[in-house]
């Protein structure tokens, strides 16, 4: 197979942190060998960026090249029983590689809504020996083997294609799981066993590829809650059970790799790892800190927040016949840069309302000195729908907390604290000193940029389009609905 088709695996792990890799973090306490070798034969990346500082909206960005507070979820996450959120007719990463002569799959956790058979109106009121629409098949996938939304969200059952693989028998029972949320529990499906069940469909899926190009999306259900780490790996990293479920993870890396070198096309594939967001606080923080391992590295803020903790996540992608084995780029990237990035490897011309949001990150894969930022500038979005907009070393906050579950939390700011925070990271990469009030200029400037971003629906060149959902909404709190007219 020609490398001007390589195949792509895109691995996503569900609420890890950027420091937990000891490859990106010096002092991590989880020795990630399996990514520390990824690392050294790719490129780290240490200002790289989810959409979203939670896992729908990532996952809509990651696969639509579109900022995820362009689609009619404005805040918070989706869940298992929740319909599909990419729009019909839009342009998917799967979908564009489909028309290229991909291979397309997904293994694992797919959170952007299904189109379950219902006996009636409510949502959770489904019949599982129906089909199953609106999921990955439908958005440009050719296989899919995964479950629904996180691991602790029913419905707890397996879908392969469009049909479940066991209907429920029972409702989960707790067995020590540290988090849950209780529901109808498919009779092949047991919590623990999930991680390595889909890590087998995705091995097999790139073991099969012939020599057809193929791109595999793998969706971890891990380390997210429930926390369970499997036997092997129980008390191996030193630290606590997200600690050991994190080398879990690093071990599905180690098995992907593997696949890939017995089947010969490791030199004609491009393997990117990151997460979808922040660590959460369910791996228990305080913990963690108490042994010197701090998951958000020097950041601010974890999951959830609107702080670098939130939404810059470990990015690390090997490809052999475009990324220096053991380089490093520090320019800003976003996930959402997926879709513009395969575009240019295989000279696709993207249509006007697709990817209106993606950036193509080949430049900086390449190591080009282009002598001017990747990207004009970037823009974050945190749980409750609060926006920060980044460029170069200035980022603004438009919100006067956290926009999540760190302090201060929405609603619980002390009384003087300013709308608005604004932070110099080249100086104070913590968010620590809040300057909005020395630098007027740059606030009205950024405040500006993102303006323009929402008025035009879309950051990249091109003709002007259309944000799904209502044309105004409350986290535009800067703007008043007649200036989107």
């Amino acid at each position: 197979m020609s490398s001007s088709k390589p195949n792509l695996v895109y691995i996503l792990a569900d609420d890890m942190g950027y420091g937990d890799l000891s490859c990106l973090n010096p002092e991590s306490k989880i020795r990630t060998q399996h990514l520390d070798r990824l690392c050294g034969e790719g490129m780290a990346f240490g200002d790289a960026h989810a959409t979203s500082a939670v896992c729908t909206p990532s996952r809509y960005g990651i696969l639509t090249g579109r900022y995820n507070w362009r689609s009619t979820l404005k805040q918070g996450v989706g869940w298992g029983y929740s319909r599909p959120l990419i729009e019909e007719g839009r342009l998917t990463v799967a979908q564009m590689l489909k028309e290229q002569g991909y291979r397309t799959g997904c293994f694992g956790k797919w959170h952007l809504g299904l189109e379950w058979s219902r006996n009636g109106e409510k949502e959770d009121d489904v019949d599982f020996a129906g089909p199953v629409g609106g999921g990955p098949l439908s958005r440009g996938f050719d296989r899919f083997f995964g479950i629904s939304a996180s691991l602790d969200m029913p419905p707890y059952v397996y879908v392969d294609g469009d049909r479940v693989t066991a209907v429920p028998d029972r409702d989960s029972e707790e067995r020590g799981m540290p988090f849950w949320r209780k529901g109808p529990t498919g009779a092949d499906f047991v919590h623990e066993e999930v991680l390595q069940r889909l890590t087998d469909e995705a091995v097999s899926f790139i073991k099969e590829s012939g020599d057809e190009p193929f791109f595999c999306y793998f969706p971890l259900p891990a380390p997210h809650t429930p926390i369970l780490p499997t036997e092997p790996f129980r008390g191996k990293s030193g630290t606590n059970a997200y600690g050991d479920f994190c080398l879990q993870v690093d071990d599905v890396v180690g098995q992907v790799m593997a696949a890939l070198d017995e089947g010969g096309v490791a030199e004609d594939t491009i393997v990117v790892f990151t997460a979808d967001n922040g660590c959460s606080p369910m791996a228990d923080l305080t913990h963690l800190a108490a042994l010197g391992h701090r998951p958000s590295y020097h950041f601010r803020g974890h999951k959830a927040d609107i702080y670098e903790g939130g939404h810059r996540v470990p990015l690390v992608a090997r490809w052999p016949a475009g990324i220096a084995p053991g380089s490093r780029c520090d320019d800003t990237v976003c996930l959402v840069d997926l879709m513009a990035t395969m575009a240019d490897i295989l000279g696709v011309e993207l249509p006007q309302e697709a990817a209106e949001d993606s950036v193509s990150n080949v430049p900086v894969w390449r190591g080009e000195d282009r002598g001017e930022p990747l990207r004009e500038a970037t823009v974050h979005h945190s749980v409750d729908g609060s926006f920060s907009i980044r460029q170069g070393r200035w980022k603004l906050e438009l919100c006067p907390g956290s926009g999540g579950w760190s302090y201060p939390k929405p609603g619980n700011e002390p009384l003087d604290a300013p709308p608005i925070q604004l932070y110099d990271l080249e100086s104070d990469v913590s968010e620590r000193t809040n300057v909005q009030d020395r630098h007027p200029e740059i606030v009205a400037r950024l405040k500006d940029l993102l303006t323009d971003y929402v008025r035009r629906g879309r950051s990249t060149p091109g003709a002007r389009q259309s944000n799904s959902g209502p044309l105004h909404w409350p986290q535009l709190n800067w703007l008043a609905a007649g200036d989107l007219a």
